[in-house]
């Protein structure tokens, strides 16, 4: 079993592992197994191994949160030497000359990074499968991974990495976390800071892809640079409210992910919180809002990107989100926020499902039309949205598990500021039912 990076990173500064050979041993799960999960569009082999080197010899060695823990980030993310693609060959592939906030945040702590993560182009999709490659789910390969965030789950559940980073606009941390059974953290808006970033109009943030949530806990903390994150503490005694409604369609779920969020309201009930049913109040204007956001979003990115290059599913959704634009208004954020601020008067935490159907099948899918990505995209992120749009912290944990072999998740969701006890949350469920963390033996 790969060791946690809690653990990796106690036993370097310990001088108990020597984080080249932590590094290796990642870098040979990778070459073994990533034929078949399809999670790494780049392996960054050498420059891993040196960067691991550098980290032993490092004078601050004793106090590096992440010391010589080996991370898979997302292809979005700056990194020196390499350059982010997004998923696309329509790009510019100049490589960059020195790393971008995130890379920066994670080489400081300690964390080598040993690749980029497989996404969808522009990461408009939850199936994150290119011309090089797809990106499979490892509890079950006759599925996706999901996206965009794929290759990310796909590389920590399969046990190559121990972490990995992620962004989230539209569940695309939390939408992959669920469906490849690993713990993913969508932080509240403006928690994790980078200057000049602001993507799909404020929807997207940087956050954690883990299999435990003391993982989460540490690698929040460096993303968001504050240290008091990683300190899971219990929670306090919370008015915890459980929902199944699909937002808006009422859609029926599968029955073991309703099952699963009755399971997580039994635990809850039994370590001290006040549980019942409830639901927020969800409108039709804040859907509208979040697909105008969707295809709008990329649309204004597109711009440095060959139009006439890009995937066919991707320009007919960027012409759409060009259309679409003066759709994306903030009074339609404000609207549905009231309701959220409503809602979370009477509650702590809210409970769903965090997928309202089964993963995408692992296919081709960029080479599909758009109207056929889009209606199982859709479906399956019924859940996820509405809290980017709101700005409110969201975490999926694994709970049970559907006959298909993929996980039953919950979405936790909290009120602004909410990260901490989101995560004491999860910590609890995972202490009473704890979760298979990878497929690797």
């Amino acid at each position: 079993m790969v060791k946690t990076a809690v653990e990796i990173a106690a036993a370097v500064r310990a001088k108990e592992l020597d984080p080249v050979q932590v590094t290796r041993e990642a870098l040979a799960r990778i070459a073994a197994a990533d034929g078949v999960v399809g999670a790494f569009r780049r392996v960054r082999t050498e420059e891993a191994l040196a960067e691991a080197a550098a980290v032993a010899e490092r004078a601050d060695l004793a106090d590096l949160p992440l010391a010589g823990v080996p991370v898979a980030v997302k292809d979005v993310a700056t990194v020196q030497g390499e350059y982010a693609s997004w998923g696309s060959r329509a790009g510019s592939s100049t490589l960059s000359t020195e790393d971008g906030e995130i890379a920066r945040r994670l080489r400081a702590a300690g964390a080598v990074i040993v690749g980029l993560t497989r996404v969808p182009e522009l990461c408009i999709w939850p199936s994150s499968d290119d011309p090089d490659g797809t990106a499979r789910n490892p509890r079950n390969p006759s599925y996706a991974a999901g996206g965009s965030s794929g290759g990310s789950a796909a590389a920590v559940a399969a046990g190559l990495v121990p972490i990995a980073h992620g962004t989230d606009g539209l569940g695309s941390i939390r939408l992959p976390s669920a469906m490849c059974g690993i713990v993913g953290l969508k932080p509240g808006k403006g928690v994790v800071r980078v200057p000049g970033e602001d993507g799909w109009f404020g929807l997207s943030t940087h956050g954690p892809m883990t299999t435990t949530v003391a993982d989460a806990a540490v690698l929040m903390s460096v993303l968001a640079e504050e240290p008091g994150l990683a300190d899971l503490a219990v929670p306090k005694p919370s008015r915890i409210a459980l929902s199944t409604q699909v937002p808006l369609t009422r859609a029926p779920l599968p029955r073991a992910f309703s099952r699963a969020v009755t399971r997580a309201g039994e635990l809850f009930r039994a370590a001290g919180h006040t549980v019942a049913p409830g639901t927020p109040r969800y409108s039709a204007g804040a859907i509208g809002g979040l697909l105008a956001r969707w295809v709008a979003g990329p649309a204004e990115q597109a711009a440095e990107f060959d139009l006439a290059a890009l995937q066919p599913r991707t320009r007919t959704h960027v012409r759409l989100g060009r259309l679409m634009a003066e759709r994306v208004r903030e009074s339609t954020r404000e609207r549905w926020l009231e309701r959220a601020e409503e809602f979370f008067a009477d509650h702590d935490v809210l409970v769903t499902p965090m997928i309202a159907t089964l993963p995408l099948k692992a296919r081709t899918w960029h080479e599909s039309r758009w109207i056929a990505n889009v209606l199982p995209s859709v479906r399956v992120a019924g859940f996820a949205g509405l809290w980017n749009l709101a700005g409110y912290p969201a975490m999926s944990v694994p709970v049970g598990v559907h006959p298909s072999g993929i996980p039953a998740c919950v979405q936790l969701v909290a009120a602004p500021g909410g990260e901490a006890l989101l995560l004491g949350l999860a910590a609890q469920l995972e202490a009473a039912n704890p979760w298979p963390r990878t497929t690797a033996s």
